[in-house]
């Protein structure tokens, strides 16, 4: 899928693009079920856009989700930033889906939603080892506009180069994580992850810091896993990484046949399981960890002192 990597890069490297626009290209790509909702924030704006890939046949529906602060870090950096990577994957993969289409090759059941935000105009923040990209909206509302109630499980797909934890070029998995509970590692994800890549799978290490909400004055490795605190279905994070810590706000780092790797995965992943083959997590070991320990859903809020 480079040809759309490629495209959805050179559509987003643009001061001036915003929801409507990137709605356009994939209107173009056969996508008619595209929603572009602009949100206010204390330091600016940003689109959120939401692409459904929905069969006629009933089935699970997976989301992919790109997530970042902003593609562009303007007027303090000039052109796109490697925090776009999320951005760039997730439109990729709707618009490959389209492709796929109207080849043939369409999802035979459930479906696929792909969400992310524009935003060329977003503030940047410290963060160790090296700055972040900030939101002109807070996590929260990024959450209640691209985790969607239909979706069965979720792709969070972010760069995560910013860090001393991985430090090999291409991309990463998480542990699945669902309410609460960080959960083993899929290791049909990880089998995925050698046919995509042809090399030995990589994952990204999380805390149980990294899976509670922004806001609460702990360290987080990145956003990757926000979307896990606003949902009951599984999440695993898709990361983009690298072999040095590069910033979020870095300019002129977007690998592109990373980010096809890692899109050519989501893609598999989607295959999978939409046609119910493929879960997120173990159902069975869910349940038993939940009736040996009880709910974990309280590191879904912010939490609170006691005594």
């Amino acid at each position: 899928m480079l040809p759309e990597i490629m495209e959805a890069a050179d559509l987003l490297d643009d001061a001036r693009v915003d929801g409507d626009k990137v709605a356009g290209w994939l209107a173009q790509k056969g996508l008619d079920q595209v929603e572009v909702h602009r949100v206010q924030g204390p330091q600016g704006h940003t689109d959120f856009i939401k692409a459904r890939l929905i069969s006629p046949e009933p089935g699970p529906v997976l989301g992919i989700v790109g997530r970042l602060g902003g593609i562009g870090a303007r007027p303090e950096r000039i052109g796109m930033v490697s925090d776009a990577d999320g951005c760039i994957v997730s439109l990729a993969c709707a618009a490959r889906l389209a492709h796929m289409a109207r080849r043939g090759d369409g999802l035979p059941q459930g479906g696929v939603i792909v969400a992310t935000h524009i935003c060329p105009n977003a503030p940047t923040q410290p963060h160790e080892p090296t700055p972040f990209m900030g939101s002109p909206v807070d996590m929260a509302q990024m959450n209640r506009m691209e985790v969607d109630s239909a979706m069965d499980g979720i792709l969070s797909v972010d760069a995560t180069k910013g860090n001393w934890v991985v430090n090999q070029r291409g991309f990463a998995i998480t542990s699945t994580v669902k309410e609460g509970w960080v959960l083993r590692v899929n290791e049909r994800l990880l089998e995925l992850m050698r046919f995509v890549s042809g090399r030995l799978p990589v994952v990204l290490p999380i805390s149980t810091s990294d899976i509670t909400p922004y806001g609460n004055g702990v360290h987080h490795v990145n956003s990757i896993m926000q979307p896990a605190i606003a949902t009951s279905a599984p999440v695993v994070g898709v990361a983009t990484t690298s072999v040095v810590p590069v910033a979020g706000c870095a300019t002129g780092a977007n690998q592109l046949g990373d980010l096809d790797e890692a899109g050519r995965f989501c893609l598999e992943v989607a295959k999978e399981f939409t046609a119910g083959r493929l879960s997120l997590h173990d159902p069975e070991e869910f349940q038993r960890l939940s009736e040996l320990y009880g709910s974990m859903g309280h590191l879904q809020g912010l939490g609170g002192r006691k005594g």
